[in-house]
């Protein structure tokens, strides 16, 4: 799928100058950095990635994760086979090691990673880029609009996660005048399109945990639609947190904070409770840093701001996607493909930090944002970059 790429304004573009911080996606049908579960010659029934043209506690430092993920992605096949000569071969010193793979999140079978590894054998890169990046679990997204088959491609997802008894994270990404008509413009048509849409997503979450990212970019980015379209919009997801939770008491839904240099805590706070993000309801918390490269202390830091701002029951959480955080967000705002960025923390839902219930991967480390690689495809320069 090729993914939109959600433009975030930060500090430096309120004094002026338009910063385009990296979001989630990248180009039209393909969200970046995850998989997309679609429906294709295997029947419906089969999540692949798609390859059609989308605090106050003292913050635990901020290192790169030694190990890595799969986050299923949704685009284009791998790039051209690369050449062992023009890349350096890990140490012999053995194989790099992995942190500890999550016993709780599940890791979809197929995403663009996993094919490169499998096609590349004797790449000097594998190694690296298998126990780093494609040993983890990651989010499962679903950005095409197609009502008839979407309850069984989710439940494709949640069942498979059922049988090994994991989490699964999976992403709606279909809400009308997505990304505002950016490079991942598309969705439902109309609100009651999208209302019915959401109805046949619930349907297949069954009836174990899940974890719900909630329309990446949908809230922190409503600045730019009117005050009548933000309030159709924040009507319609808050209809799809309490028709996700009542599906599936046992989903988790968080809704979109953006990350800490955008708007301002109090700001998206106000923006989320119109969402219904403050309801038991409907939400659980708040998500934060989708497709982005801020530290986990920072995010940790706001979105706690953000929750203090937002009220509502003392158990909503937040979420952070750490895939690719663990050097932070380059000093000047650039989002595509920066240099020098490493993959952060491993997946979990135990952080041990009061109010964070999770650092996920919702972008796959490798998937490119349209600099190193066609937007949305994974590219194994950048993967072992971001690795090593």
């Amino acid at each position: 799928m090729s993914g939109s790429r959600g433009r975030r304004r930060g500090r430096a573009a309120r004094r002026g100058v338009l910063v385009v911080a990296a979001s989630v996606v990248v180009a039209v049908g393909t969200v970046t950095g995850m998989i997309k579960a679609l429906d294709d010659e295997r029947g419906a029934n089969a999540a692949r990635p798609d390859a059609s043209g989308a605090t106050l506690l003292v913050p635990l430092p901020d290192v790169p994760s030694t190990t890595a993920s799969t986050k299923a992605s949704s685009s284009a096949s791998a790039s051209a086979k690369p050449r062992k000569s023009a890349v350096p071969s890990p140490t012999k010193t053995g194989r790099k090691r992995s942190a500890a793979v999550s016993p709780n999140l599940y890791r979809h079978p197929e995403s663009q990673v996993l094919d490169w590894v499998r096609d590349h054998p004797d790449d000097p890169r594998t190694e690296v880029i298998e126990s780093r990046i494609a040993d983890q679990p990651a989010a499962v997204w679903f950005a095409d609009f197609t009502p008839s088959t979407i309850t069984s491609r989710v439940r494709a997802v949640t069942s498979g996660a059922a049988a090994q008894g994991r989490v699964p994270v999976v992403v709606p990404y279909a809400i009308p005048d997505r990304d505002c008509g950016g490079a991942s413009e598309g969705g439902a048509s109309d609100f009651d399109a999208y209302d019915g849409w959401i109805d046949n997503f619930a349907a297949g979450l069954g009836s174990r945990e899940v974890v719900v990212i909630l329309e990446p970019d949908s809230i922190a980015q409503a600045d730019c639609l009117s005050e009548a379209q933000r309030a159709d919009r924040f009507e319609a997801l808050a209809r799809a947190g309490r028709v996700l939770k009542a599906a599936d008491p046992k989903a988790r839904v968080y809704y979109d904070a953006g990350h800490s240099d955008w708007n301002p805590a109090a700001q998206q706070a106000a923006l989320l409770k119109q969402a219904g993000a403050a309801s038991a309801a409907s939400s659980d918390g708040v998500f934060s840093n989708v497709s982005n490269f801020h530290a986990t202390s920072a995010e940790i830091a706001y979105d706690r701001q953000v929750l203090d701002a937002l009220g509502g029951p003392a158990d909503l959480g937040a979420v952070i996607d750490t895939s690719r955080n663990g050097n932070g967000a380059p000093a000047d705002g650039q989002w595509c493909d920066p240099a020098g960025r490493k993959i952060g923390r491993a997946p979990t839902l135990n952080t041990g930090e009061a109010r964070i219930d999770g650092y996920l991967w919702v972008k796959l480390p490798g998937e490119s944002d349209g600099c190193k690689g066609a937007a949305g495809t994974f590219t194994a320069s950048y993967a072992y970059d971001l690795a090593r």
